[in-house]
């Protein structure tokens, strides 16, 4: 076995969302084995065996340092492939390390077993609810601090992709030069890639989902870091912006216009313009017209308007807008 690879084992599969995790680890791998020896292949368009054939070929410039085979997306890979790569497995090259790649492979399958029993699996996944704690350790791992409220924040922000995290945090860190990453650090020089959680809002409302549009009312205001009297106006905004547009999109249907073409006269990307055609069926125009102006009714009132708590006039208003009358 040749020096390079003399400790490693002959196959990695690395599972997992962490992808910014499973980058380091693949280039530790690199460098230890080195660039000029290492072969990038995608299960997407490589066969299992294509794999095989480039493991057990040396190449003209892997010299002593062995050989490293990367290949991505092997959650793909069908039962032909599995089965040519676990075949390799039983007599691997002793000059190559293969390192396979996937986001999600259950344990148990026989791609997983192969690679557990001639190698390692190593598994780097974050579940959703750590994500803040995952950003935190991001920033310890760059000898930077963040206040918690700041790693909820930055999620809240930028969303769950682990890839625009780990550049936001970078950026942060390296602007922080020391200091603590606050909540206005975070507002001020974050970048926002998040799908807004009002859609979870709109999107029950669109279902006329009562018990939807309530539950996930509270959860944008529990989960914001925002005070929650401006995260509340701030939803009664966007409530009327949204019925606003589902309101147009209807009096263009009713004009035999279509979504899509719809969506180039209201600047709206297709996608929504057409998720906003659906919710608008679920609607008479008289409820849409009467929406907009129960949700000015909510902005009057959460601003002062009324002696009712704001939460509660916030309820009373998506139950109102929502359910469906007993005439429907």
């Amino acid at each position: 076995m040749l020096d390079a690879v003399a400790d490693l084992q002959p196959v990695y599969l690395i599972v997992g969302s962490d992808r910014p995790k499973i980058g380091r680890a693949l280039q530790r791998l690199r460098e230890r084995i080195g660039e000029e020896s290492t072969e990038q292949l995608s299960a997407r368009d490589s066969s299992g065996e294509d794999v095989v054939a480039a493991c057990n070929s040396l190449g003209l410039f892997a010299g002593t340092a062995g050989r490293l085979v990367i290949v991505d997306a092997v959650d793909r890979w069908k039962a032909a492939d599995v089965k040519a790569i676990a075949a390799y497995l039983e007599e691997p090259s002793s000059a190559t390390v293969l390192a396979l790649v996937a986001e999600e492979l259950k344990t148990d399958s026989a791609l997983a077993k192969a690679a557990a029993k001639a190698g390692q699996l190593l598994a780097y996944d974050v579940s959703k609810r750590r994500l803040p704690d995952w950003v935190a350790e991001q920033f310890a791992r760059l000898e930077a601090s963040a206040e918690p409220e700041a790693c909820r924040a930055l999620v809240e922000i930028v969303g769950d992709d682990l890839d625009d995290l780990a550049s936001e945090i970078d950026k942060l860190a390296t602007w922080a030069g020391g200091e603590t990453v606050t909540v206005a650090v975070v507002e001020r020089l974050a970048v926002g890639r998040a799908e807004t959680p009002i859609f979870a809002v709109t999107d029950a409302w669109g279902d006329r989902d009562v018990g939807g549009v309530l539950a996930a009312a509270e959860s944008l205001l529990e989960r914001s870091h925002r005070p929650r009297s401006g995260e509340l106006i701030r939803l009664i905004a966007a409530l009327v912006a949204h019925v606003g547009r589902v309101r147009r999109i209807a009096r263009l249907a009713d004009e035999g216009v279509r979504p899509r073409a719809a969506a180039g006269r209201l600047k709206m990307h297709p996608f929504a313009a057409e998720k906003a055609a659906r919710q608008a069926a679920n609607f008479s125009r008289e409820e849409l017209g009467h929406a907009l102006v129960r949700l000015a009714q909510l902005d009057a009132a959460a601003k002062g308007g009324s002696r009712l708590p704001a939460d509660l006039e916030l309820e009373r208003a998506l139950v109102e807008i929502t359910r469906r009358s007993e005439s429907g």
